[in-house]
C-alpha cells in the first residue's frame, strides 16, 4: 500500500483532474505489476546454506555414518526440503531408493547396512534430463573406516565440508530451479546419494538401477567438498573434457571466485559412476584441507560467501548447458 504516499501528493501539481486521473491510473498499474510479478529466480541464500550445513553437520547428527539413525534423519531432512520445493518423487518408494551397503575397509560386526538415495525431479516435459548430485553420508564416529585421525576414532566427524556443503548446494539449486517461474528446456533430477564414503555405493546403485533413462541424461553435475574455498588454489571443476560441448559452455564465463577446469571424468566422488556409464560429468571441488576426514570438519569453518558464489557459477553452467543439444560423451583416459 506504500504507493498511495507517493501518488496523493501529486494532486497539488495538476489543476486538470483529467491529467491527474490519467497519471494515477498509470502509476497504479505499474505498481500492481511490480507487486504481482515474481523475480526470475530465487537468489542463492547464504542464510539457507548456513541453515542446511549447521543442521546436517551438527553434533546431534553424529557424523551421519551409513546405516545410523542420524543419517536417516539427514535423509528425512532432504526429503522434506524436496517436498517443500514441490519436486516430484523419483525414487522407488517415494523419494527413496533403498539399497544395501557393505563396510569393507574395516572389520565391524554390522558390516551390512541399509542406505538410501533421495531423488526428486523437476519435470519440464523435456526429452532429456540434467542430473545434479551430492552425497549426504559421512564417517560417523570413525569406526567405519576412512578417518585420517587415528586418535580421533570415537569422536564425531561432522563432515561440514564433506559433504554437508555439497548437499546445501544441491538444496539451493533445487530451490532456485523450482521457483524461477520458467519451464526449462531440460528436466532436472536432484539426487542425494547415500554410502558414498563406503565406495560410491549410492551413485553406483543408481546408475545400475536408474529411475530415468540413462540414455536421456544430458550430463551430470556433482558437488563434493565445496565449502572450504582457498583463493590461492581456486575451485576445481573436473570433467571438462567429457563432452565436446563444455568448452563452449565455459567460454567467457566469469565468477567472483577463481576457478580452473581439468579434463578427466574419473575422481574420488559420485560423478565417476556416471562417467563410467558414458555420461558427461562435471565435479565441483574446493580441495583438501587439514580437517578432511577428521573430527575438525565443522560448520563454522565453512566459507559461506564463497559457497554462494560457487552455486551461482553452477547456475550459469547449467543454464548455458540448456542451450546445447544433447551432449556427446568423450572418454578422457
Amino acid at each position: 500500500m506504500f504507493y498511495y504516499a507517493f501518488i496523493i501528493p501529486l494532486i497539488c501539481i495538476f489543476d486538470d483532474m483529467e491529467q491527474y486521473s490519467f497519471l494515477r491510473s498509470g502509476l497504479l498499474l505499474a505498481f500492481t505489476i511490480l507487486y504481482l510479478v515474481k523475480p526470475a529466480h530465487a537468489q542463492v541464500s547464504t542464510e539457507q546454506l548456513r541453515k542446511h550445513i549447521f543442521t546436517l553437520a551438527s553434533d546431534k547428527m553424529k557424523g551421519r555414518g551409513t546405516g545410523s539413525k542420524e543419517v536417516n534423519k539427514a535423509a528425512k531432512y532432504i526429503e522434506d526440503k524436496f517436498q517443500e520445493y514441490a519436486l516430484q518423487p523419483k525414487g522407488e518408494n517415494g523419494y527413496r531408493q533403498s539399497f544395501v551397503a557393505k563396510v569393507t575397509r574395516v572389520a565391524v560386526k554390522d558390516s551390512i547396512r541399509q542406505s538410501d538415495n533421495i531423488i526428486g525431479l523437476i519435470d519440464n516435459g523435456a526429452p532429456h534430463t540434467i542430473v545434479i548430485g551430492a552425497h549426504y553420508d559421512h564417517l560417523g564416529q570413525g569406526y567405519q573406516g576412512s578417518s585420517l585421525d587415528s586418535l580421533g576414532v570415537g569422536q564425531i566427524h561432522n563432515g561440514a565440508d564433506d559433504n554437508a556443503s555439497g548437499v546445501a548446494g544441491l538444496l539451493e539449486l533445487a530451490r532456485h530451479y523450482s521457483s524461477n517461474n520458467l519451464t526449462e528446456k531440460f528436466n532436472l533430477l536432484f539426487i542425494a546419494f547415500g554410502a558414498e564414503e563406503l565406495g560410491l555405493l549410492g551413485s553406483k546403485y543408481f546408475t545400475e538401477h536408474p529411475t530415468v533413462l540413462v540414455e536421456n541424461i544430458h550430463w551430470m553435475l556433482n558437488m563434493d567438498m565445496i565449502g572450504r574455498y582457498n583463493p590461492k588454489n581456486g575451485l576445481a571443476i573436473i570433467g571438462h573434457g567429457t563432452s565436446s560441448k563444455f568448452p563452449a559452455i565455459f567460454e567467457g564465463l566469469t565468477s567472483d571466485i577463481k576457478f580452473f577446469v581439468s579434463k578427466d571424468g574419473n575422481g574420488g566422488s559420485d560423478q565417476t559412476s556416471f562417467y563410467k556409464k558414458d555420461i558427461p560429468v562435471l565435479f565441483f571441488h574446493t580441495g583438501g584441507h587439514e580437517d578432511y576426514h577428521r573430527p575438525g570438519d565443522d560448520p563454522e569453518k565453512i566459507d559461506y560467501e564463497s559457497l554462494r558464489a560457487i552455486i551461482e557459477l553452477e547456475i550459469k553452467v547449467i543454464d548455458r548447458s540448456m542451450e546445447q543439444p544433447k551432449m556427446d560423451f568423450i572418454w578422457t583416459n
